[in-house]
């Protein structure tokens, strides 16, 4: 049975599709100043933020909450 979720503004969005955006509306190194985690500063790409992301839950709600900002 499929849930709604009328006031999640992430439902339907990848963790993905946050990345890329934050990177194409910011670049990698602004993000790496807003939100300061190695996988933004060094070496950066969307593969490896994706898999530190979605290993550590303070770093993905920055960045989702970064993502809502920028809306």
């Amino acid at each position: 049975m499929s849930e709604e979720q009328p006031n999640n503004q992430l439902h339907g969005v990848t963790l993905e599709q946050i990345v890329t955006s934050l990177v194409d509306y910011y670049g990698w190194e602004e993000l790496g100043k807003d939100i300061n985690i190695k996988c933004f500063t060094s070496n950066p790409s969307v593969k490896s933020s994706l898999k530190f992301l979605r290993k550590t839950p303070w770093a993905r709600k920055k960045v989702e909450d970064l993502y809502l900002a920028t809306k």
